[in-house]
């Protein structure tokens, strides 16, 4: 069963509020779901403690037990200074390399003119 670590929305119209949750991958997004592990509050300020809360202790387990979380959870895992496994951290890497844009065909004319 594949297992991922991301965000299930609550909250009403325009007033969004996440879960961060366990939960099986074919599930939908706001569906079934195995534990919750965190909170997301993004009405907040970007300094505010309770903006983001994480179950530290149990995202290491699912990490360790093959938990793929989302981007936007793999940013709030950095932030809270949890160490994500090798793995994740390549396949993040390569994501990475690959959005780094090509320069346009007018760019390149310019270059080979100069």
């Amino acid at each position: 069963m594949a297992v991922k670590i991301r965000l299930a929305r609550g909250g009403a119209k325009k007033r969004p509020y996440y879960r961060v949750v366990v939960a099986d991958a074919r599930a939908p997004r706001d569906g079934a779901f195995i534990e919750k592990i965190g909170t997301y509050n993004p009405l907040l300020k970007k300094g505010d403690e309770n903006r983001v809360t994480l179950k530290a202790e149990r995202i290491e387990y699912w990490l360790a037990h093959g938990a793929q979380p989302t981007d936007r959870v793999i940013r709030f895992i950095k932030e809270a200074g949890i160490k994500l496994p090798e793995s994740i951290l390549k396949k993040l890497n390569t994501k990475i390399k690959a959005q780094t844009t090509k320069p346009s065909k007018k760019e390149l004319k310019e270059q080979a003119s100069k």
